[in-house]
């Protein structure tokens, strides 16, 4: 009975002071609390629910290094001929034609100029009169040798005629073999007014002209440049062979020059057909330049390749070992150098500085800072933050023309 008339009393006056507020409002010391109370209250009603934070996706690549990866060199060269040969006379006289084209292409052998013959026509043929001369003075002198001999054996002659015979029987001979060699020579020296070509190849475009004096061993004709084979010179720097001896100390079986191939282009693009070697290089490093220069070596059977012609070499059969190659993609650029997103333990972005090697069609060598089985992020980059949570995919083959995203996050690797 009690409890309920407590009850009642309470309730009594709940809804008295519930008529009060309504009529007259909140007391004044309790209206700051009640204010305070609403508002946090509204708030929290508007506040929307936030979404937790979203896990980026991003392509990642596995690294496997590959036992042997090719390494084309490339190289800027000049066309040289194989040969540069000038053409003289062996003899002194007036010209009397050229039997060739100026800038022409001519054949081994070919006949290219004809000096006057007719002083040399004389010198043989006084030459072989000379030699019918002694060998006339050979036996008188041979029969007077052999009948002064005789009479010594018999005792009608004495010793010193028999010495004096026989002197002037080698005197003869001598005088022979003298004739014999002046014909050899007068021949010669006629042989030479018809001047042929040494070697095959294009001529020069000036000459002297027909009805000048050639003096013999001074006047230059012309010159022939042999054009079949072609050299194709380049240079390379010393730092480019330090590091081909490094990689040939790093295989099992060293690179010879009989191991590599060389690849000609022209300025347009096009590729010579035919395959080139390599033929020499220099011991020395050029004061001038600071590299070392190096020649390959091109058949030419149609005279393509001209002397002074710019083109450009590749270098096959050189040979990465155990290259760990990625995509251009995946490679950024901080303030300590080039770095990659690599997905560590709990796909938690990590980042790894790499020393890049030499870039090749299928990506850019990694020299230093991966290993095999890292998981190497090369897309989506630009929405992954160091230590942040990805959620790597496999990278797979893109629609032509679409490019991966590529970039750093601002401030790059710490």
């Amino acid at each position: 009975m009690i409890r309920r008339l407590v009850a009642i009393a309470v309730l009594g006056g709940v809804l008295a002071s519930a008529v009060y507020v309504f009529r007259f409002g909140w007391p004044e010391p309790l209206r700051p609390i009640v204010e305070r109370l609403s508002l946090t209250t509204a708030q929290k009603k508007a506040a929307p629910t936030q979404p937790p934070p979203m896990i980026p996706e991003v392509e990642v690549i596995t690294v496997e290094p590959k036992k042997e990866v090719p390494f084309p060199i490339v190289y800027a060269g000049r066309i040289a001929g194989f040969r540069e040969v000038e053409v003289r006379a062996q003899v002194g006289g007036i010209l009397l034609k050229r039997e060739f084209d100026e800038g022409a292409r001519v054949k081994k052998g070919q006949v290219l100029f004809r000096i006057d013959p007719a002083p040399f026509q004389a010198a043989l043929d006084r030459a072989e009169a000379q030699l019918e001369q002694d060998r006339a003075t050979l036996r008188e002198a041979e029969e007077n040798y052999t009948r002064i001999r005789q009479l010594q054996q018999r005792d009608f002659a004495s010793r010193r005629q028999l010495d004096e015979a026989t002197r002037v029987r080698d005197q003869a001979k001598a005088a022979v073999r003298a004739a014999e060699a002046e014909i050899r020579t007068a021949k010669l020296n006629l042989g030479y007014t018809v001047i042929e070509a040494p070697v095959a190849g294009v001529t020069a475009l000036t000459s002297p002209p027909e009805g000048s004096l050639v003096q013999a061993q001074q006047t230059l004709l012309t010159s022939i440049t042999q054009l079949d084979p072609a050299y194709v010179n380049f240079s390379f720097t010393n730092e480019e062979a330090q590091e081909f001896r490094r990689l040939n100390e790093q295989r099992e079986k060293p690179l010879t020059e009989k191991d590599l191939t060389v690849e000609l282009h022209f300025g347009d693009g096009t590729v010579y057909p035919h395959e080139g070697r390599i033929d020499t290089a220099a011991q020395r490093v050029d004061a001038r330049t600071g590299t070392i220069q190096a020649r390959a070596i091109f058949p030419n059977p149609d005279g393509t390749l001209l002397p002074g012609l710019f083109v450009r070499i590749v270098i096959r059969g050189v040979t990465l070992p155990n290259a760990i190659i990625i995509p251009e993609a995946a490679i950024s650029q901080g303030p300590q150098g080039p770095f990659v997103f690599v997905v560590a333990d709990e796909n938690k972005a990590e980042v790894r500085p790499i020393r890049l090697g030499p870039q090749l069609s299928q990506g850019r060598v990694v020299e230093e800072g991966l290993k095999a089985d890292d998981r190497v992020i090369t897309s989506g980059i630009l929405r992954v933050r160091p230590g942040g949570t990805v959620k790597p995919v496999p990278a797979g083959p893109r629609p032509q023309g679409q490019t991966p995203p590529a970039g750093a996050p601002a401030g790059g690797p710490p």
